[in-house]
């Protein structure tokens, strides 16, 4: 395999994992290999290798010789999620804030700062985008590889869950705030508060899936 390819790979499940997130591809939908190579301008392959990952990550379901459904939201399914990234989540936080690097630290820093400034502007995706990032650094600062290809695995789902039901349920900066919680413990090397404050991230989802499933 060429060494560009992975790199398409990623690309393209990246735009792809945010049209999901973000519902710009439906819940529910049938698509394509060719249909989404249209859409994004990437061609079949990589678009092919995005979606096995995709389906790993529940966000797709792939039927031999019928297509690909985009799977449509499932509370219960979500309650079972948070229940395991309760425990990765606390493990994760508290090992970023004792094993980050100050490089690292000053990221935290920065993307705290940035988490602030969306969400004072209610941009939705952007802090969607954010906290993409916040994932994918606090997952690298803690230096477990295994808790990290796990955890990555269950936050696509978590992302669309929020996006889909924030306009009702979530408020943007109450979120915002809970991560920025997260994010100043670790710069302060505060592993206690920083697996609190995962909790506190954690507890959110869970009442708002909760309430969601007494509404509906």
């Amino acid at each position: 395999m060429s060494q560009e390819t992975p790199t398409l790979m990623e690309h393209a499940y990246r735009l792809l994992e945010e049209k999901i997130v973000t519902l710009e591809i439906e819940p529910g939908s049938v698509v394509s290999e060719a249909s989404l190579s249209r859409l994004i301008g990437i061609g079949t392959t990589p678009i092919r290798e995005a979606l096995q990952r995709l389906a790993r990550e529940h966000l797709v379901q792939i039927l031999p010789r019928r297509g690909v459904i985009v799977s449509r939201i499932d509370l219960q399914q979500q309650l079972e999620v948070l229940e395991v990234r309760r425990e990765l989540d606390r493990l994760t936080m508290r090992n970023a804030a004792r094993r980050a690097t100050s490089k690292e630290r000053a990221a935290f820093s920065s993307l705290a700062d940035r988490m602030a400034q969306v969400a004072a502007a209610d941009d939705v995706e952007a802090f969607l985008r954010l906290d993409r990032e916040f994932n994918d650094l606090t997952a690298l600062a803690a230096r477990n590889a295994i808790a990290r290809e796990t955890v990555a695995s269950l936050q696509p789902i978590a992302r669309r869950f929020w996006f889909f039901y924030h306009p009702g349920f979530f408020d943007t900066r109450e979120t915002a705030a809970l991560h920025i919680e997260v994010l100043r413990s670790i710069v302060g090397g505060d592993q206690e508060a920083a697996a609190k404050g995962a909790e506190h991230l954690i507890d959110q989802m869970v009442r708002i899936a909760k309430e969601t499933l007494i509404s509906g």
